[in-house]
Parts: structure tokens; C-alpha cells; sequence
């Protein structure tokens, strides 16, 4: 994965993913609560606007980075379409991710 920062926090989690139709239709994975907590924990210091949290993560033995943003009381990990077909998978798949926050380089 891409930064050689130091992780603040460090996840693993269960999720499905779930179709979002707009305004943008995207895939995501929304993370269970425990998770959203630890994100919420570190937040601030990684944020870099509107909430958003820079992330590393792997699924099924893709890796790839992208950002979380905060979505019904929970964070959404975005899944690009490149990503789902190297893993394949699609909505209503239950996945496993493992996910790196790692403190910014300012």
C-alpha cells in the first residue's frame, strides 16, 4: 500500500456491500460500529476536510487506497469498480477488510 506514514490505527472488519444509486452510484463497504468508533477516535488528526478519513485498505488481496467518508452515523468505504473485479465481488457480498490509518504528511 502506498504511505510509508506511521499508523495510528490499524482495522479489521466485516461488512457487505451495499449499492448506493446517487447522486453518484458507487459501490461501498459501510463499516460496523466498533470500527466507525476507532475511525471516529482518529479522525481529526488524520481528516483533511468534510469529514473524510485517508485510508490503506486490503480486500481479498487487492490493496488500495482511497478515503472514508461519513455517512448515517458510520463511515463508507468506497470500493472502485477495478478493485471489486480483482476481488470479485458485488452488493450484497459479505467481505473482509483490513484497513490502515496512518498519520498525514505535512
Amino acid at each position: 500500500m502506498a504511505s510509508d506514514a506511521e499508523p495510528i490505527a490499524e482495522l479489521s472488519f466485516e461488512a457487505e456491500v451495499v449499492y448506493w444509486r446517487g447522486p453518484s452510484p458507487f459501490f461501498y463497504a459501510p463499516l460496523p460500529p466498533a470500527a466507525a468508533e476507532e475511525v471516529r477516535r482518529v479522525a481529526r488528526a488524520v481528516s483533511y476536510g468534510w469529514g473524510v478519513v485517508p485510508v490503506t485498505a486490503s480486500l481479498g488481496g487487492v490493496a488500495f487506497a482511497t478515503s472514508l467518508f461519513p455517512k448515517d452515523g458510520t463511515f463508507y468505504l468506497p470500493l472502485k469498480a477495478a478493485v471489486r473485479k480483482k476481488a470479485d465481488v458485488t452488493a450484497g457480498d459479505r467481505i473482509l477488510v483490513d484497513m490502515v490509518i496512518a498519520a498525514p504528511d505535512r
